[in-house]
């Protein structure tokens, strides 16, 4: 599995005319998930975004979690993570999941994180979004469960 992490200020998710989803300050998690992926994956994923120390402590340094600062998450899929662009002009999602995986993953990673007590809140499992965020810092910070 695959994320992209921006720590923000504020961010939302509209679908159509209606915002589906908004947080404050917190993390919006943009996740992907690879044909291979397992639960083993979503777990190494979730774990990693409630206990990665981007967040500032006293001094300024990043000393601080999510699950320390009771930050809220935005999850959002995004199956684009998984694009390949080394060839032609047009990107192949080849190693992108099929979507009933990519959906069950994607939950599941959502249910782990929501287990941790944090405020969670997420898009619409491949609909078309809107999403708008406010980067904190910025702090934008790539994650993937195989590497």
């Amino acid at each position: 599995m695959r994320a992209l992490l921006q720590r923000v200020t504020r961010a939302s998710v509209t679908v159509g005319e209606e915002v589906v989803a908004r947080i404050g300050t917190g993390l919006v998690v943009f996740v992907g998930v690879g044909g291979d992926d397992t639960e083993a994956d979503a777990r190494l994923l979730a774990d990693k975004l409630l206990q990665l120390r981007i967040f500032a402590d006293d001094a300024g340094k990043f000393n601080r979690s999510a699950l320390d600062t009771r930050a809220d998450i935005l999850v959002v899929s995004q199956f684009t993570l998984y694009a390949d662009a080394r060839k032609g002009r047009r990107p192949s999602f080849t190693d992108a999941a099929p979507p009933a995986l990519a959906e069950s993953l994607y939950n599941r990673v959502v249910e782990l994180l929501r287990a941790s007590g944090l405020t969670v809140a997420t898009g619409r499992f491949a609909a078309h979004m809107r999403v708008e965020l406010v980067n904190d810092g910025p702090v934008t910070i790539w994650l993937d469960s195989r590497a």
